[in-house]
C-alpha cells in the first residue's frame, strides 16, 4: 500500500539523512525491506528490490564497512563519497516523488540532496576530529555507530515515518552545530598557525 504524501516526505527526510551517512547500507536496507513486504516502495523505486541491486549494495556496504574503519583512509573515502551519497539521495527523492507536481518534485529532490549533504558533512566533520587520535578504537566505534544508525533509521522510517523524520530533524540540527563548531575551531587553528609564522 503506497504511503500518503506527508508520510512519503517524512520517509524521504529520514532516508536522505541515512544515505548521507552510508548510502550502500540505506539502499540495501530499502531493497531488503521491500523484498520481505515490510515497505511498499513507490513504483519508480521498485528497482531497489531487485536482487542484483541488493547484492551490489551489500557488496559495496561490505567494502565501505572495512574502508571506513581505517584511520586517515576514511577521510579520503568520505571525501570521495560526497559525489556519491548526495546525488544518490537526491535521485531517490526525485524518483519517489514523480507523482507530485514538477515543482514539488524538484523541491523534494533538492531537500533530499541537502539533507544528505548535511549528514555527510556532519559525519566528515566528526571524522576530522576523531581520526587523528592515536588509538583506532574511537574511529572504529564511530564508524560502526554510523553504520548502525543508517540501517536503523532506514528501518524505523519505513515503520514510523513521521517519528523518524522528527528524530532526523534533531540529528540535522546536531550535525549543523557540529559542522559550525569544527569550522570555527579549524579557522582558529589556522589563524594561530599563521600568526606564529
Amino acid at each position: 500500500m503506497p504511503l500518503p504524501g506527508n508520510e512519503l516526505i517524512a520517509l524521504l527526510v529520514a532516508i536522505s539523512f541515512a544515505a548521507g551517512l552510508n548510502v550502500y547500507a540505506t539502499v540495501a536496507t530499502l531493497g531488503l525491506l521491500a523484498r520481505v513486504n515490510v515497505l511498499a516502495l513507490p513504483p519508480q523505486l521498485h528497482l531497489l528490490s531487485n536482487w542484483w541491486i541488493i547484492a551490489a549494495a551489500l557488496t559495496l556496504f561490505a567494502v565501505e564497512f572495512f574502508a571506513d574503519k581505517v584511520p586517515a583512509f576514511d577521510l579520503i573515502w568520505n571525501a570521495l563519497h560526497t559525489f556519491i551519497r548526495v546525488p544518490v539521495a537526491a535521485l531517490l527523492a526525485w524518483q519517489a516523488t514523480t507523482a507530485l507536481s514538477p515543482g514539488e518534485q524538484l523541491a523534494a529532490t533538492l531537500a533530499g540532496g541537502l539533507i544528505a549533504l548535511i549528514a555527510h558533512g556532519g559525519k566528515t566533520a566528526m571524522r576530522t576530529v576523531v581520526t587523528p587520535s592515536p588509538e583506532p578504537i574511537s574511529n572504529m566505534s564511530l564508524s560502526l555507530s554510523e553504520d548502525v544508525l543508517a540501517v536503523s533509521l532506514t528501518w524505523f522510517a519505513t515503520v514510523h515515518p513521521l517519528m523518524a523524520a522528527s528524530v532526523t530533524a534533531v540529528f540535522l540540527l546536531l550535525a549543523l552545530l557540529l559542522i559550525r563548531w569544527i569550522w570555527k575551531a579549524l579557522n582558529a587553528l589556522f589563524r594561530s598557525a599563521q600568526e606564529s609564522f
